[in-house]
């Protein structure tokens, strides 16, 4: 099935440098590495970078668009690989205590994890950006200048036409720094200071829009259909069999799987912990962890997607002012955008957009039915994963916008046409009018009062 089912997929052609960098041919990748949902690896999404980190993908665009020239580029991206969070490593130590000192037998993986494993992990590590991370936001740095060279160039950069904005999180603050260390180490720019802004209230809506926090957030029925399938014969069947080999309580297989997918994503080590799960077993810890995004974050609730619309207007303001100076003849004053924030940033926004949409809502009882789901989060949000939208001036006051996903050109869900993969901007706003009319943050995010 194609990667992007909901949003169809533009043909494009894979440009590899001559000279390979940073090849990783001698990683051992977990078989079961496809499935370790917004834990996983960004060249997983794109196998091809396994072969050269720097290579880029170019769209092959529809006829007629040779004199169309990029004049705005927004980009909206996930921090990099980063520690476990302290409550997660609290989760693990456990799993780990509980495996070294009471767990006994004969079972070759259980032995291995006992002696040649040993817990690392510190809670003052707290999802902080790790050097994978780092590189990762510089390697994509590198790979857009490269996609967009008029718009992400160095004569930009240097003109303070390239503007960032982050999560006051740390490891997007850094990972902001990463993105600007990529393209000052090209250019080798030295002794300038780019400045960020920080802006929770665009790149963690989230925490800040009440009915989301009271309604989805802080509310355990929201995601009554996670706990039921958790309950259900597929989940207990994989609890149960990792379970009999650690010795340790069903409820902390979970910690097992993201311990291999950890290992594997900081240190591209295949550890013993990823051993345990055959790629059944993977394929159902992915759609537990899928459950949870969908009624979490995706399209179980309303609000989860109407929480973001601070951030789609921020966004198409920024695409109409570009526009609205290049119809005037003046030069576009920003002419990349790059934000910075979380999954839950991404996710919420995706969904607003349309984007992996299934038929059917996920559910606790037809995991069967769902094999070929567009909404699967080891797709879709990988660490570094980013949603690009290009303004492109086709001449004759013509303005046509390109979104892509993860560096893949793809099309916006209910546009369709010759020129679906770069439709008219306002073919895009037309498609949009009812959110871009609506769509109040504060209208959406007010706590509604309940009759008592």
């Amino acid at each position: 099935m194609p990667l992007y089912q909901s949003c169809r997929q533009i043909p494009y052609l894979i440009l590899v440098p001559s000279s390979i960098v940073n090849s990783q041919d001698n990683v051992d990748i977990p078989a079961i590495a496809k499935y370790f949902n917004t834990k996983g690896r960004y060249e997983e999404v794109n196998p091809y970078l396994h072969e050269d980190i720097l290579a880029v993908i170019k769209p092959v665009l529809p006829p007629a668009s040779e004199q169309c020239q990029e004049i705005h580029l927004t980009a909206i991206i996930r921090h990099g690989t980063r520690y476990p969070t302290s409550r997660n490593i609290r989760d693990m130590q456990q799993l780990y205590k509980i495996v070294l000192h009471n767990a006994s037998g004969e079972d070759s993986l259980l032995k291995e994890i006992q002696t040649q494993w040993t817990m690392w992990y510190t809670e003052d590590m707290d999802g902080r950006l790790v050097q994978k991370g780092v590189n990762d936001l510089k390697h994509l740095a590198v790979r857009l200048s490269k996609l967009f060279p008029s718009l992400i160039s160095e004569e930009k950069l240097r003109g303070g036409f390239i503007r960032f904005t982050t999560s006051s999180k740390h490891r997007c603050v850094n990972s902001t720094l990463s993105f600007k260390a990529g393209l000052t180490e090209l250019w080798a720019i030295k002794g300038t200071v780019f400045v960020h802004a920080m802006n929770d209230t665009l790149m963690r809506f989230f925490d800040q829009c009440k009915r989301f926090v009271q309604e989805v957030d802080n509310n355990g029925s929201a995601v009554v259909e996670v706990n039921k399938f958790k309950q259900g014969p597929e989940m207990s069947r994989v609890q149960e069999k990792i379970a009999d080999r650690l010795k340790v309580l069903h409820s902390l297989i979970t910690h097992a799987f993201y311990l291999c997918a950890y290992e594997f994503a900081i240190k591209s080590m295949n550890s013993p912990w990823c051993q345990l799960f055959d790629e059944d077993d993977a394929k159902v810890m992915e759609y537990a962890s899928d459950l949870r995004e969908f009624w979490k974050r995706g399209y179980g609730h309303d609000i989860n997607s109407k929480s973001s619309c601070v951030l789609f207007h921020d966004m198409f303001s920024r695409l109409n002012k570009a526009a609205g100076e290049m119809m005037s003849g003046q030069q576009v004053s920003e002419a990349v955008t790059v934000q910075v924030g979380h999954a839950d940033t991404l996710l919420p926004l995706l969904t607003l957009l349309g984007f992996f949409k299934d038929s059917t809502a996920l559910t606790s009882t037809n995991y069967a039915a769902q094999t070929h789901r567009s909404f699967r989060t080891s797709h879709m949000l990988p660490y570094a994963a980013n949603l690009v939208l290009v303004l492109y001036d086709c001449g004759g006051g013509e303005l046509r916008l390109q979104p892509l996903l993860n560096e893949k050109p793809v099309t916006f869900p209910g546009l369709t046409g010759p020129r679906a993969s770069m439709p008219l901007f306002q073919d895009v706003k037309e498609h949009y009018r009812g959110l871009l009319q609506g769509c109040d943050f504060e209208t959406e995010c007010q706590l509604f009062k309940h009759p008592t």
